[in-house]
């Protein structure tokens, strides 16, 4: 997301106790970090000599910061699908002079994040024939409408119909998708094509489901809510639904927060802090000076069934209500299923939820209310490597009504401030975290922190002033997923060996590999780690998309695969289960400070005079149809 965050106050002053012990924890910490830094820059000349010990045989892309994408030689990139292209019957072919939200609707959406595969038919693995599920994060309104002006505050400038084109343009959407020799292409008329919007009816289930929080004027029950926005990253459950995630919900919402009735819920979670669209002005649903409860309907994990284009998506609040990042799953040993999730901010949490039940492989429609009851937690990570997952229980612990927490709905609906009551460690914006299912451990990205001050690090995130982001590695207990202890460690920690403090890589990497900023997480078919970036320009390069062994003396050695266009942020990798084709989804091209509609940094993809930049969808394959990577 490109709105900057004040994000939240971390806590109460350390004491000197505490201070001391965590800078002399910083220091070790920051020892080991500064002493692989500096093996680093000395092994770069070594690896000219010896040969590279990543399992990864292309060449490097290197660092760069223009108008067009760059993959690795031998890899040809193609261009999927684009922001306006039509999908539905009836919509209109893409012309940026004349764009409606009724167009809109039937066309694909805007700054496209995650991106999910789900074969054909349903358990195939033929591996050619897929519904692709995508994210519509959030609209660039400078980058997007004629005549807007520059700046994020081009949204607050949005008139009614302008601000209906871009609640048409967030969601998420269902393609169909074949693979005809290398070349991939969506399928027209499919009948599983659907468009979701910020208007999609939408039921809510769980522990909030009727609570008192959650009804509006419009919805009297608190079971019904229309749309989701700001979806980041995703996942997807072993029965083959879509888990779609509502991460910087508070952006929308118009207000005085010093009117709001609940002011600690709503200092908490931001709401009337940033407002960064004009809905509110338009939709009383919006602002919450008239609907105090409406705030309460988004930040939760939607769950959408791909292959029924009629079904009704289901806001999972068991799950919690935060800025969520992403849902990957992972199979305890005993069949319940573990859903991985990060709070994308600065000093948030990283949790998991736990289902009450083992999924059943036999029966799909058993599982269909299967993330509706279980235990939600969130993380402790200790010094020494070991780690903690808190439970998040109504009547357990703080966690009761003293506390300002009635009920689960209340603990679900305020995980934030449960998180707290409950101790668990803040984090350097937690964005995507996914199981790797070859080894089993669990990857955090990281992103950044520049807030964090220096009596505010702790083993996790030892750096102060965390410009670059690190990516944690944990391992549950006993190889359980449902076990509520485990041990972690840094892999990675970004920024330039040759002048950031705190770096930490592989020796053997590059003048090129490093990276800033990781985002998104991946693997591929061997378990071997994908990373993309997000902000890379802060440190004057593009966003890209690197890879590194996890094992082996290759761990930890990030090679740079491809680098985005000027202003794009790269999300959402995903392999076919062959490794023979990669998708990215390319976000936000040329997004920066004084580009416009008429005046963009870039007009990727098309390069066409007059047309603004597209986020797009693209297909990555290697030339000789071989394994990605290799």
């Amino acid at each position: 997301m490109d709105i900057s965050e004040d994000d939240r106050d971390p806590g109460p002053e350390p004491t000197i106790g505490q201070l001391i012990e965590r800078r002399l924890s910083r220091r070790g910490a920051l020892a080991g970090l500064a002493g692989t830094a500096l093996a680093a820059i000395a092994g770069a000349a070594a690896r000219a000599q010896s040969g590279s010990p990543s399992s990864f045989t292309f060449k490097e892309v290197p660092h760069v910061n223009d108008p067009t994408h760059h993959v690795a030689d031998d890899y040809e990139v193609q261009v999927l699908i684009r922001w306006g292209d039509p999908m539905l019957p009836g919509a209109p072919a893409f012309d940026p002079h004349k764009l409606t939200a009724e167009g809109q609707k039937l066309q694909f959406g805007y700054n496209n994040d995650f991106l999910g595969l789900h074969p054909l038919p349903a358990g195939s693995t033929s591996g050619d024939r897929f519904l692709l599920v995508v994210n519509h994060e959030y609209t660039n309104s400078n980058l997007m409408l004629a005549g807007i002006g520059e700046g994020r505050d081009a949204r607050l400038r949005a008139d009614q119909p302008q601000t209906e084109l871009e609640m048409a343009a967030h969601g998420g959407a269902v393609l169909e998708i074949a693979r005809e020799g290398r070349r991939w292409r969506v399928i027209d008329g499919s009948r599983y094509a659907r468009r979701i919007d910020a208007n999609t009816p939408m039921r809510i289930a769980g522990p909030a489901a009727g609570d008192a929080k959650m009804k509006t004027s419009a919805d009297p029950d608190g079971k019904q809510v229309l749309g989701m926005f700001n979806n980041c990253a995703g996942g997807e459950t072993p029965w083959g639904t879509w888990l779609t995630c509502e991460e910087n919900f508070y952006f929308y919402f118009t207000g005085d927060q010093a009117k709001h009735p609940e002011q600690a819920l709503a200092k908490r979670y931001g709401i009337g802090r940033t407002i960064a669209y004009a809905w509110g002005k338009y939709f009383d649903r919006f602002n919450f000076e008239k609907e105090p409860n409406e705030p309460h309907r988004f930040g939760w994990i939607v769950e959408i069934d791909p292959y029924d284009p009629q079904s009704t998506p289901v806001k999972r609040t068991a799950l919690g209500r935060f800025a969520h990042e992403g849902c990957h799953h992972a199979v305890a040993k005993d069949g319940r299923i573990v859903c991985y999730m990060g709070d994308d901010s600065r000093f948030e949490y990283v949790y998991k939820f736990v289902t009450a039940k083992p999924w059943n492989p036999n029966d799909r429609a058993a599982n269909r209310d299967l993330l509706d009851e279980g235990t939600l937690y969130v993380a402790r990570f200790d010094e020494g490597g070991a780690m903690t997952w808190l439970p998040l229980v109504h009547g357990q612990g703080p966690l009761t009504a003293e506390n300002g927490f009635t009920s689960q709905a209340d603990v679900v609906i305020g995980a934030r401030r449960a998180g707290d009551l409950l101790k668990a460690t803040p984090m350097d914006r937690p964005e995507d975290i996914e199981p790797n299912r070859i080894n089993g451990r669990v990857y955090v990205a990281l992103s950044n922190n520049g807030a964090r001050k220096p009596e505010q690090v702790n083993p996790a995130n030892p750096r102060a002033k965390n410009d670059h982001g690190h990516i944690l590695e944990f391992a549950p207990k006993d190889g359980d997923h449902a076990s509520t202890g485990g041990t972690w460690e840094i892999v990675i920690a970004g920024g330039d060996p040759a002048k950031d403090e705190g770096t930490k890589y592989n020796p053997a990497t590059s003048a090129d590999g490093w990276l800033t900023c990781p985002d998104n997480v991946a693997f591929d078919s061997k378990g071997r780690l994908w990373i993309a970036t997000d902000s890379g320009e802060t440190a004057g390069i593009a966003d890209g998309l690197y890879a590194c062994d996890v094992a082996g003396p290759g761990r930890a050695l990030t090679r740079q695969f491809f680098a985005a266009p000027k202003g794009a942020e790269v999300c959402g990798p995903i392999f076919t289960p062959d490794d023979r084709t990669l998708f990215l989804a390319i976000q936000h091209p040329g997004e920066g400070k004084g580009s416009t509609f008429e005046t963009p940094a870039t007009r990727w993809p098309d390069f066409k005079a007059g047309e603004p930049p597209r986020p797009s969808v693209l297909v990555i394959t290697k030339k000789d149809g071989g394994v990605i990577g290799s």
